[in-house]
């Protein structure tokens, strides 16, 4: 738009010029001055020209500098964004290995999910493997809403080792160390079984259950004492009155015998 008028001030000049001269100006002299008319108009229209390109110019390179800058900056935050990620997740990383160790000492693990980022950022539930643990091979590693971390611990065993080992009986599993912490083992494993068997020894009409140094969940029928389950990994006799502590929290009432531990509801 300020191109277009000050091409239209340079035409209106030429013409006011043009007209000034051929009115006022005979012989000669009048080609000297409509030749300078002309030549003024063409060094004035040139310059106006070149004003007009250099600031162009110029707003092209500030707004090329300013693009420039503007990605800079969000290649920076970025950057940062995902710094910040690989550090939550280190630290959350930490917390299931501690979390793990304390009931498998020699546990290794890595993630089997894609985007643990989010995971550790937004919470949610996403799939490890184990390394080290003969019982178990995938956990389920839960983030809730309350930084609250829980573990499923998952045995996947392809189909043709099964069909390998069809008809033979399971290998007796070694008990847990005893400087398992009981805490732990029991979110991990032990509550989700004892609560399972509850509910099915309840809905036949029993009232209790008891645990066996080597694991065995055992119900009594009759005269008859039944194995209902298996725990694996059961913790040792040092830490039983911890552990009943810890189910009678669940609304149970467990007493420690010389040889088991005894759960009623």
């Amino acid at each position: 738009m300020k191109g277009k008028k000050i091409f239209g001030l340079n035409i209106t000049f030429l013409i006011v010029g043009v007209l000034v001269v051929l009115a006022f100006i005979r012989g000669d002299k009048q080609l000297w001055f409509l030749g300078g008319i002309f030549a003024i108009f063409g060094i004035w229209t040139l310059c106006a020209g070149l004003g007009i390109g250099l600031k162009n110019v110029k707003g092209a390179f500030v707004k090329q500098r300013s693009k420039k800058a503007s990605k800079r900056k969000n290649r920076k935050s970025k950057i940062s964004e995902n710094e910040n990620g690989e550090l939550l997740l280190r630290h959350v990383n930490c917390r299931i290995s501690e979390y793990l160790k304390s009931v498998y000492p020699e546990v290794t693990w890595e993630w089997h999910s894609e985007n643990p980022e989010k995971l550790a950022a937004d919470g949610g539930t996403g799939k490890i493997r184990l390394y080290g643990i003969t019982d178990f091979n995938y956990a389920n590693v839960t983030l809730d809403e309350l930084a609250q971390l829980n573990c499923e611990m998952i045995k996947i065993v392809p189909f043709v080792d099964l069909r390998k080992d069809g008809g033979s009986e399971p290998k007796e599993k070694p008990s847990n160390p005893p400087s398992a912490d009981p805490e732990a083992w029991y979110s991990i494993q032990g509550k989700k079984i004892l609560e399972n068997c509850i509910a099915d020894l309840n809905s036949h009409g029993h009232d209790s259950l008891i645990i066996k140094e080597n694991g065995d969940i055992c119900f009594w029928r009759a005269d008859h004492e039944i194995v209902r389950d298996k725990f694996t990994n059961f913790p040792g006799k040092n830490v039983w009155q911890a552990l009943v502590k810890i189910i009678e929290k669940q609304g149970l009432s467990a007493s420690a015998e010389d040889d088991c531990i005894t759960v009623s509801w």
